[in-house]
């Protein structure tokens, strides 16, 4: 079945790193666009970064220039690297893989993984 599996959250100082992945399984994954989402508490879930199955990349302004979103075809694997990260940064961050075409549109997400940064 379709499988998307977080992983690499925790707790971290502000300044820190993490590296967030994203298993895929059960579905064609390169040839899905591959996003990671996060959601605070009390707000809206947004976008953070998006790769295309073209590899074509987008950042929210908010993490331009800290955060590198990259997928791994082979493995089936989309990596979210989070630098200089800070407090408004906390969240739960979601992966989520998205194909639209002739056949229809097929949208999955993940279970989600926390990021708390906090000293």
């Amino acid at each position: 079945q379709v499988q998307l599996v977080e992983s690499g959250g925790g707790l971290v100082q502000p300044g820190g790193s993490l590296r967030l992945s994203c298993a895929a399984s059960g579905f064609t994954f390169s040839r899905y666009d591959v996003s990671w989402y996060r959601q605070a508490p009390g707000k809206e879930r947004e976008l953070v970064a998006a790769v295309t199955s073209g590899v074509s990349t987008t950042y929210a302004d908010s993490v331009k220039g800290r955060f590198t979103i990259s997928r791994d075809n082979a493995k089936n694997t989309v990596y979210l690297q989070m630098n200089s990260l800070k407090p408004e940064d906390t969240a739960v961050y979601y992966c989520n893989a998205l194909n639209v075409g002739w056949s229809g549109k097929f949208d999955y997400w993940g279970q989600g993984t926390q990021v708390t940064v906090s000293s």
